[in-house]
């Protein structure tokens, strides 16, 4: 590892001031995905920002029409949630469904989300539900967040704070799970919100990214049946040695009949 300046305010506005200030340093959450990056000296950075003693970045909050959530809230917080288990048991399902107990005691929402791994879960729900990005600085909607390959619309200096999701009328996730990392070769995220459908896939390709044809399918029968014969083509998709394209392809349709079978109960 190489070395780097490590920094821990007690205050929002400090930890914005310094991650706007120092070139190049990165806000630590959890570290689940930063610190083995820097171990292994594939990342490099000046400067660590810790946000750990930052108050009011954890903690969940919910009504009848949306569920927040600090960016310091674990995941194993918001799988084991009474009040998102009522409202929203597909995001307790996945958050529990993240790496290993070590992982989602540590690893936060907010860390996952901002990162934007393309096999991470968390994007999927984001996306899939239409969640509202809220930083230091504004709001940004699920569908401007994600630009690409760990990349977000997140400016330099700017801190994810919390993340608001819509209560869905259903909704369900279903992964086809690395079998050691738990990451989503696979994934899919399907959500059904007054008259539309979204569906979110993560883990196919370099960012998560919707599928049109099977939101205007599920729209008119929100069942698994109305997605016979709905191919995502496979241009594009992740080529590595957990899968091919086309098998992500095919794992695409599989995982979204499944998240609809889930989210209808």
């Amino acid at each position: 590892m190489h070395g780097f300046a490590y920094h821990r305010p007690d205050s929002l506005a400090e930890a914005a001031s310094l991650a706007a200030g120092i070139a190049g340093a990165r806000p630590l959450a959890g570290g689940m995905t930063l610190l083995p990056a820097m171990k292994l000296r594939l990342a490099q950075h000046p400067a660590l920002i810790e946000l750990g003693a930052v108050p009011g970045l954890a903690g969940i909050s919910a009504d009848a029409a949306q569920v927040t959530i600090g960016a310091m809230t674990t995941h194993a917080a918001v799988a084991a949630s009474a009040e998102i288990a009522a409202r929203l048991p597909a995001l307790a399902q996945l958050a529990g469904g993240i790496g290993d107990p070590a992982v989602r005691h540590r690893g936060t929402i907010g860390g996952s989300i901002a990162n934007a791994d393309p096999a991470a879960d968390y994007p999927a729900a984001v996306l899939g539900l239409g969640a509202t990005l809220v930083t230091n600085a504004r709001e940004i909607a699920a569908d401007a967040f994600f630009t690409g390959l760990f990349a977000t619309a997140l400016a330099p200096g700017e801190l994810l704070t919390a993340v608001r999701f819509p209560v869905p009328l259903a909704a369900g996730y279903a992964k086809f799970p690395n079998p050691a990392s738990r990451y989503a070769v696979v994934g899919v995220f399907v959500a059904r919100i007054a008259d539309a459908v979204r569906v979110a896939v993560t883990g196919a390709g370099p960012c998560v990214f919707r599928v049109p044809a099977m939101e205007t399918a599920l729209a008119r029968d929100f069942s698994p049946a109305a997605l016979r014969g709905i191919a995502v083509p496979a241009d594009g998709l992740n080529d590595d040695i957990h899968a091919e394209p086309a098998y992500r392809a095919h794992l695409i349709g599989v995982m979204a009949a499944r998240a609809v079978a889930a989210a209808n109960g």
